[in-house]
C-alpha cells in the first residue's frame, strides 16, 4: 500500500481579473464563486480521501487566519505555512514541498492551485492514481486537460512518448497562450490545456530546483530551516525567502527539466481566471445567461450577471458581464474580460480604495464593514467569532458607542470589565484603553458608532494583541 499523497494548496494569489468581487484584500480563492463554498474549501474537500494525507496550505501574511478558519468550517485540519511575500509559484511550491519532506522524507506531493474549479472529484482522483506510478518513478507529472474548445487564455502541452499504460506521456513541449488560429491547430493536433497542477516526489522536485535554480533552492532551504512556529502557523524566515528569485514553477523547472510528464485529466476544470471563464463552467439559464444573486433580466443572452446584494436589472443586452457589489459596479463585454486586470491597474494608479479593499474587512477575530460615513461620524457593523478578542487599544481622535444586537460582549474599559448583552450598549471615551472579546459560543454582532475629528483605521494604538499584529 503506497504512502498517502501529501496535498499542498497554493492560496496566495490575487485574482484581479475577477474584480470587483476578488480584490487584493480578499482574493478569489476564499470566495464562493460557484456554490456556497469557496474554491479553497472545495479544493480541501477534494483531497479528503484515504489516498491523501493531511494538507499543507501556503498563503500570505494577510490570509493565514482566514485560511485556517475556512478549513475549520469544512472540518479539515491543515498545516498553514505563511510566505512573507509573494515570489510566484516556484518558491511557494518549493517551500511547501520542503515542509512536506520534513514530515515524510519519502513524500509524494500533489501541488494544487486553491483558486481552480474541478467539478468531477472522482475523475480527478482517478487521474491522481494514473499519475502516481510515474511520480514514484521520478517524473514530475503535470495534469493536462483535454480541451473542450480552442481557448486562448490557457497555456498548452504537447504530449510525447507514452510512459507505461496509465495514459501518462513524456512532455514534448510547453507552449504559451496562443492566438485563436494557433489554439485551433493545437486542439486538432492533440495538445492539452496546462492546468498548473503537479504530482511529484518531494526529493525529485527539490533536486531539480537545486540543479536548475540554485539561488532559489538555497533561499528556500534557509527559509524553511529557519522557519518559526507562530500561533500554530509555520512562518517562513522572511529575509531568506525574499532572496528567492520571483518565477513561476513552469519557468523555473517544468520548461527546463527532462523529468516532465503529463497525464490527461478527463474532468471539468477551470482556473476561473476571468468572468468569461466563470461563464464557461457555470450552469446557464434557458437564454444562455449566468445569473447569480438578486437580478431580473429580459431579452438578454450570453450574459454574466452577478450581484452581491442590490437588485440588478438588464434589458435587451448580449454577451455582457455585469457585476455589482456593495461599493462598485462593473460592465464589460464578455469578450474583453481579460482587460479587467488593466482596469484594476488604472484604479490603483488613481488610488481608489475599491481597487484593493472590500467594504467588509476581515480580521483574525472576525470582520467589520462600514455602513455609512459622514463628517465626524461613521457607523460600522462588527462581527466577532466565538473566542475572538480585539486588541487592547486606544484612539486619540474618536469616541465609540457599541450596541450589541446578537450575543454577549465582554468589554474592558480602563480597569473595568463590563458584560454587555443584546439590546445593551456601552460608551468608549476618547483615549480610553479598551478591548472587546466574545467569550460565548455564538458569533457576537454589534453596531459601532464612531464620532470625532479623525476616523481613519490608523488611529489605533495597539497596546496588546493576542494575534501579534503591530
Amino acid at each position: 500500500m503506497p504512502l498517502p499523497i501529501i496535498p499542498i494548496l497554493l492560496a496566495g494569489g490575487a485574482g484581479t481579473r475577477l474584480w470587483p468581487v476578488s480584490r487584493d484584500a480578499l482574493p478569489k480563492q476564499f470566495l464562493p464563486l460557484v456554490g456556497n463554498r469557496s474554491t479553497y474549501q472545495e479544493t480541501l474537500l477534494r483531497v479528503q480521501d484515504p489516498m491523501f494525507g493531511p494538507p499543507i496550505v501556503i498563503t500570505g501574511p494577510n490570509f493565514h487566519f482566514f485560511a485556517r478558519r475556512q478549513a475549520e468550517e469544512v472540518g479539515v485540519e491543515a498545516t498553514v505555512v505563511i510566505e512573507p511575500l509573494q515570489r510566484d509559484s516556484a518558491p511557494a511550491i518549493a517551500a511547501a514541498t520542503a515542509v512536506a519532506r520534513v514530515r515524510d522524507p519519502d513524500a509524494v506531493v500533489l501541488a494544487l492551485a486553491a483558486d481552480h474549479i474541478i467539478l468531477d472529484a472522482p475523475q480527478f482522483r482517478a487521474t491522481c492514481l494514473a499519475g502516481r506510478e510515474a511520480a514514484d518513478a521520478g517524473r514530475i507529472v503535470t495534469f493536462g486537460i483535454k480541451p473542450a474548445e480552442p481557448k486562448t487564455s490557457y497555456g498548452y502541452i504537447l504530449p510525447g512518448e507514452a510512459l507505461g499504460g496509465n495514459g501518462v506521456h513524456a512532455v514534448k513541449s510547453f507552449v504559451e497562450k496562443p492566438d485563436a488560429a494557433t489554439a485551433a491547430r493545437y486542439v486538432r493536433n492533440g495538445y492539452l490545456w496546462n492546468s498548473g497542477n503537479f504530482l511529484f516526489r518531494a526529493d525529485v522536485l527539490l533536486s531539480e530546483l537545486k540543479r536548475l535554480e540554485p539561488a532559489m533552492a538555497e533561499a528556500i532551504d534557509a527559509a524553511v530551516a529557519q522557519a518559526s512556529s507562530d500561533l500554530g502557523f509555520l512562518r517562513l524566515q522572511p529575509e531568506a525567502f525574499a532572496r528567492a528569485p520571483q518565477k513561476s514553477i513552469d519557468y523555473a523547472v517544468m520548461e527546463k527539466t527532462d523529468r516532465a510528464a503529463v497525464v490527461a485529466g478527463d474532468f471539468r476544470w477551470s482556473d476561473i481566471g476571468s468572468w468569461d471563464a466563470l461563464f464557461d463552467i457555470t450552469p446557464h439559464d434557458t437564454a444562455g445567461n449566468v445569473v447569480q444573486g438578486p437580478a431580473v433580466i429580459m431579452d438578454a443572452t450570453g450574459c454574466v450577471v452577478h450581484s452581491e446584494g442590490q437588485l440588478v436589472t438588464a434589458i435587451g443586452v448580449k454577451d455582457l458581464v455585469v457585476v455589482s457589489t456593495s461599493d462598485a459596479v462593473m460592465v464589460v463585454p464578455r469578450a474583453r474580460s481579460q482587460d479587467v486586470r488593466e482596469l484594476v491597474a488604472k484604479l490603483k494608479a488613481s488610488k481608489r480604495p475599491e481597487a484593493t479593499n472590500h467594504k467588509r474587512v476581515h480580521r483574525p477575530w472576525g470582520y467589520y464593514e462600514s455602513i455609512v460615513t459622514g463628517e465626524r461620524f461613521q457607523v460600522k457593523r462588527i462581527v466577532v467569532i466565538p473566542g475572538g478578542v480585539l486588541s487592547l487599544q486606544r484612539h486619540r481622535h474618536r469616541a465609540e458607542h457599541w450596541v450589541v444586537v446578537h450575543g454577549t460582549a465582554e468589554v474592558t474599559i480602563g480597569d473595568q470589565i463590563h458584560t454587555v448583552h443584546e439590546n445593551e450598549s456601552v460608551y468608549i471615551p476618547i483615549s480610553s484603553v479598551h478591548r472587546m472579546a466574545n467569550k460565548g459560543k455564538i458569533p457576537l454582532e454589534l453596531i459601532e458608532v464612531q464620532t470625532g475629528s479623525y476616523l481613519g483605521e490608523d488611529d489605533i494604538e495597539r497596546i496588546e494583541d493576542i494575534y501579534k499584529r503591530s
